[in-house]
């Protein structure tokens, strides 16, 4: 169904017009941070209305409603791209494994690799608190810790110098459960 972006409210959920009414729209397969998880919240917003900015004709396909009434559907651009693979693949997303058997999978798995393995990994990376990419808990991290896309919690974050060494190790560890950074 086509419909028109009126608003984008965070980095996964916007307010669109279809056939007259205005629905809110949780972007499907996809997990960004909350407005409050400043910075990353505010650049996964900026990054969706970039993507789908107020005004642009969306193609949606709806899969379900949520526990607080929104649709779930995943949302695509005019021009056919998949927004929520495309937040996944620049990081400011995670996969949303608990969802993702609605979605193609292997897709989204594959984006969140690509984008740990470039520069953009370290979006997915820096976010303080947030979610484990599996519906799991943001409780037990703090503000200043480092949560892994794959679960495993929180961590202190590095030095800034520290970033690259940390990358290799995220590379080489190709997204198995990290249980220490050696």
């Amino acid at each position: 169904m086509a419909a028109t972006v009126i608003s984008v409210g965070d980095g996964d959920t916007l307010r669109v017009e279809e056939a007259g009414r205005k629905v809110t729209i949780r972007v499907a397969c996809i997990d960004a941070p909350e407005m409050a998880q400043a910075p990353y919240g505010q650049q996964a917003r900026q990054a969706l209305s970039e993507l789908l900015p107020v005004g642009s004709t969306v193609t949606l396909k709806a899969q379900t409603k949520d526990r607080y009434g929104r649709t779930v559907a995943e949302v695509f651009t005019q021009s056919g791209a998949n927004a929520g693979l495309s937040l996944v693949q620049q990081g400011y997303a995670f996969a949303y494994r608990q969802y993702l058997k609605q979605c193609d999978e292997w897709a989204y798995l594959d984006r969140e690799k690509l984008a740990r393995k470039s520069c953009w990994g370290s979006r997915l990376l820096q976010r303080d608190g947030g979610s484990d990419g599996k519906g799991g808990s943001r409780k037990g991290v703090s503000a200043g810790q480092l949560l892994l896309p794959w679960g495993g919690g929180g961590v202190d974050l590095p030095l800034p110098e520290e970033w690259q060494r940390l990358a290799e190790t995220f590379r080489r560890a190709n997204g198995a459960r990290a249980s220490s950074w050696d």
